[in-house]
């Protein structure tokens, strides 16, 4: 099976010093470029996160304050690998959720503006529960019928997560369609605004509050009744994507 591409797409993998998207940073990112033409292209990167890797965060991926510490920081290639993705539909395992908003956060940090509204994201993990509900270990064991060596580096996890996307469109030629916006739709979990899923879209195409006290509430009418609401959102630890998303719907009420 060959991937139906219109665009180039990247499939990514990191690997972190935690799992918070405002406090942990990328120690690893390793991405496999796969163009329309069936052209692959794969660079992985170490990256300096400016402080201590958890000793709990060792234990999962295995890299050490001492693997990173002549590595470049995430500023100093931050421009460059978004040059590199920018254009490129997206494909991970449980990347809507954690690995596209950490690098979108990383990237923000880093003073790129990161625009992905026209980009598919497929989420290689949300199909696989949605077909057959359970890790990227068990997935690869599944489909591709081997046991993935080294996983969770993000070399390996990078291409065992294609290969496994790969083996899903040969097990699935009725329910999932080769193509990225149909692959895009099934890998989607809510109709985030956001990438952390703070805010989401109706049905009627309104943003709307998806945490703490205003749930459910339009953003637009808590913004006009409770201007102190902004105020507490930019001071709180939320990741910056969503305080640009605030902002955005802020300014469009003074337009």
């Amino acid at each position: 099976m060959k991937l139906n591409l219109k665009n180039p797409a990247v499939v990514f993998d990191l690997e972190t010093t935690g799992v918070s998207l405002v406090h942990d940073r990328i120690i690893e990112i390793s991405i496999l470029k796969v163009h329309p033409d069936g052209l692959e292209e794969t660079k992985t990167r170490r990256i300096n996160p400016g402080r201590p890797i958890p000793p709990e965060s060792t234990a999962v991926h295995g890299i050490t304050d001492e693997d990173v510490q002549d590595c470049p920081t995430f500023d100093q290639v931050a421009k460059s690998l978004y040059q590199w993705i920018e254009g490129c539909d997206i494909i991970g395992f449980n990347s809507i959720r954690f690995d596209v908003p950490m690098l979108v956060e990383e990237l923000l940090r880093a003073g790129v503006q990161v625009d992905l509204s026209r980009r598919k994201l497929i989420d290689v993990q949300t199909i696989y529960h949605k077909m057959e509900r359970r890790n990227l270990e068990a997935a690869y064991r599944f489909y591709c019928g081997k046991t993935l060596v080294g996983a969770h580096s993000a070399e390996a996890d990078t291409r065992a997560t294609y290969e496994v996307l790969m083996a899903q469109l040969d097990r699935y030629p009725e329910e999932l369609t080769n193509d990225m916006e149909a692959l895009a739709e099934i890998s989607r979990y809510n109709n985030n605004v956001d990438f952390a899923g703070m805010l989401i879209y109706n049905e009627h195409g309104k943003e709307v509050i998806n945490f703490g006290k205003y749930r459910g509430r339009l953003l637009a009418d808590v913004l006009a009744k409770a201007p102190g609401y902004y105020a507490w959102v930019m001071g709180a630890d939320f990741t910056l994507d969503t305080k640009n998303c605030f902002t955005r719907a802020k300014l469009a009420l003074q337009l």
